[in-house]
């Protein structure tokens, strides 16, 4: 699965998921909620690319 970056450096990785904020590990960035935010810094996923 693809690892996406946000701005502020936050990678986002589908195998580890965000458990701290609801989502499970495994969790494709496709299947994320539309309101899932940065952790880090709160940027909404529109402000997110795909990790090298």
């Amino acid at each position: 699965m693809e690892k996406w970056e946000c701005p502020c450096g936050y990678i986002y990785d589908p195998a580890e998921g965000d458990v701290d904020h609801g989502v499970d590990p495994g969790t494709a960035w496709e299947n994320l909620p539309d309101d899932w935010v940065c952790p880090m810094c709160g940027a909404e996923k529109e402000a997110f690319w795909k990790a090298d």
